[in-house]
């Protein structure tokens, strides 16, 4: 009989060590969810600055052409023109 009460004294030992390493991993597994939420959130942050950025790229380089230089006279009145049109179309959209 004494046999068995150690027997059931370990068990209970070892129960009890497994279900505080138990409690650490939830508690853990909670911690790193959070920290996954929050990764995803500043993931999403980061990826619309980076879409701002490039709209202030594709404007800049858009003004950068209209100022033009001598080397770029001609694009800048295939843009100029290319921009007529759309106005015109819009109004014309607008008066319709």
């Amino acid at each position: 009989m004494n046999d068995l009460s150690k027997l059931i004294d370990a068990l209970e030992v070892k129960f009890f060590k497994l279900n505080q390493k138990l409690v650490q991993l939830e508690k853990k597994n909670q911690e790193m969810v959070e920290l996954l939420e929050q990764v995803k959130k500043d993931n999403e942050v980061k990826a619309a600055q980076v879409t701002s950025l490039n709209e202030q790229i594709d404007k800049l380089k858009m003004v950068n052409s209209l100022l033009g230089s001598d080397e770029n006279k001609r694009e800048t009145k295939l843009k100029i023109n290319s921009l007529i049109r759309e106005i015109d179309y819009c109004i014309a959209q607008l008066s319709d």
